[in-house]
C-alpha cells in the first residue's frame, strides 16, 4: 500500500500528514512552526531600497526591489519545506505528495522542488488551509485524496 503526504504550508508554517487513501485518516507527521512568516515588513530587519535623482529635475523617488521582506521570507520557508521533502522522499517515507497552500505560497512550493520530488506530485490545492483543525481537513482535501 502507498504512502501519501499531505502538505499544509502557509507562509507561519506547515504541516505535514501521511495517509494511504481517500478513506484512510490523517496522521500529523511533523508540525513545523515558521514565526518569522508572521513578521510585518517594518519589523524585519531589512535595507530601504535606495533613492535616486531623476534624470530631469530634482526630484528623487525610491528604487523598487523585486521581493518586500516578507516575500523573501515566504521564498527561504518554501525552500525550507521543499528541502525537508526532498530528504523524505529520498528516504522513501512516501510514494505520493499532495500540495496544499495559498496560490503564491504555492508558487514558491513549486520553484523549490527539485525534479524528483516534483514528479511524485500527484495534485496540488490552492487554498490556504494552515488555520484549519485537524479534524475539519479531510472536508477540504476530498478533491485531491
Amino acid at each position: 500500500m502507498s504512502t501519501n503526504w499531505i502538505l499544509v504550508a502557509h507562509r507561519s508554517g506547515a504541516r505535514v500528514f501521511s495517509s494511504s487513501g481517500a478513506q484512510s485518516a490523517l496522521n500529523l507527521v511533523d508540525d513545523i512552526a515558521f514565526d518569522e512568516g508572521r513578521l510585518r515588513p517594518r519589523d524585519i530587519e531589512a535595507d530601504r531600497p535606495g533613492r535616486v535623482h531623476d534624470r530631469m529635475g530634482e526630484q528623487r523617488h525610491g528604487v523598487g526591489t523585486e521581493q518586500s521582506p516578507t516575500e523573501h521570507l515566504a521564498v527561504e520557508f518554501a525552500q525550507s519545506l521543499a528541502a525537508m521533502l526532498k530528504t523524505a522522499h529520498e528516504a522513501k517515507k512516501f510514494d505520493g505528495l499532495v500540495l496544499v497552500a495559498g496560490p503564491k505560497f504555492l508558487g514558491h512550493l513549486r520553484e523549490a522542488l527539485d525534479k524528483h520530488t516534483e514528479a511524485v506530485v500527484k495534485a496540488t490545492l490552492d487554498k490556504d488551509l494552515g488555520g484549519i483543525a485537524v479534524q475539519d481537513l479531510p472536508a477540504h482535501l476530498r478533491e485531491v485524496l
